[in-house]
């Protein structure tokens, strides 16, 4: 891995982690339905423009289908119910449970689709469940209260697994194109929502719109883009470290701008989560390696 991919993916990591922040900024104000609502759509019209100046035309005919089924798990429900969590939990929390998304993965495939449950992955989902139990059950800021909100975000992870496996067994799609039709197709899913989860606040502040704005054009747009990029460059199981590095960005930001306690709780759940993570996803030092072949569209 050169500097540049190193960097891209340091880069990566943060933007993703950011996400979470600016989640809790903008949520009170604007909802679940609205602040997603309008990420997606800012998303959909960033990647639009990209596809406009490389002349990469979206594939429609045929994909309809593919596409809406894609956005549901992969981006409108889980977009929606970590929203939903980050007006309870710490952007911490929600950076670390999003990480448990290869744990779920893993535990779909052995539930419905026979994928062999060895060792290595049982210690890894293990690892992964205790690392959920101590960041919540030592956490004195998560109460009975919190439970649907730590069930939603598990939820989203959950979603995200199923998403995985969709895209495994469904007709090939270029990434570009899949992420293109992804936004699109959570912005008409996410469309309805406003009629049934109203804006908190009539007229949001300044910073609640720019949180948007940097969630739908920065955290969405500019992190697909860099994703393809690192792809292209490594293949998709390097790429996979940025899983581990989301938390460690997300644990930051919540502390540097938030200002939420780093307690030993969290440094120690974080650190079980992403070891549980690593085992289940087969993640090993080599693969930062960077020998894999390049993934083409």
């Amino acid at each position: 891995m050169n500097s540049a991919s190193i960097v891209r993916l340091f880069s990566l990591a943060a933007i993703w982690g950011a996400s979470f922040l600016f989640m809790r900024i903008a949520v009170p104000e604007l909802g679940p339905a609205w602040l997603m609502f309008g990420r997606v759509l800012l998303a959909a019209l960033f990647l639009a423009l990209v596809a406009v100046a490389f002349k990469r035309r979206l594939p429609v005919r045929g994909h309809v289908g593919h596409f809406m089924l894609l956005s549901f798990f992969n981006t409108a429900l889980p977009f929606l119910l970590f929203a939903y969590a980050a007006q309870t939990l710490t952007a911490s929390l929600l950076a670390v449970l999003n990480a448990t998304a290869p744990l779920w993965g893993a535990l779909i495939g052995w539930m419905f689709f026979r994928q062999r449950m060895s060792l290595k992955i049982s210690c890894g989902l293990l690892l992964g469940i205790s690392g959920v139990v101590i960041l919540v059950g030592f956490d004195t800021a998560v109460d009975r209260n919190a439970l649907p909100a730590i069930a939603a975000a598990a939820g989203a992870a959950c979603c995200y697994g199923i998403a995985t496996w969709y895209t495994r067994l469904a007709k090939p799609v270029a990434a570009f194109s899949n992420a293109h039709g992804n936004m699109w197709g959570a912005t008409l899913w996410l469309l309805p929502m406003l009629w049934f989860i109203p804006l908190p606040v009539a007229e949001p502040a300044s910073q609640s719109l720019y949180a948007v704005l940097a969630l739908g054009v920065v955290c969405t747009g500019v992190a697909y883009m860099l994703y393809f990029r690192l792809v292209q460059d490594l293949g998709a199981t390097p790429t996979l470290t940025v899983t581990f590095l989301i938390p460690v960005f997300g644990v930051v930001w919540g502390h540097l701008f938030l200002h939420e306690t780093i307690g030993l709780h969290t440094l120690v759940g974080a650190a079980v989560v992403i070891a549980g993570t690593m085992l289940v996803s087969g993640f090993n030092l080599s693969t930062l390696r960077g020998n894999a072949a390049p993934v083409k569209e």
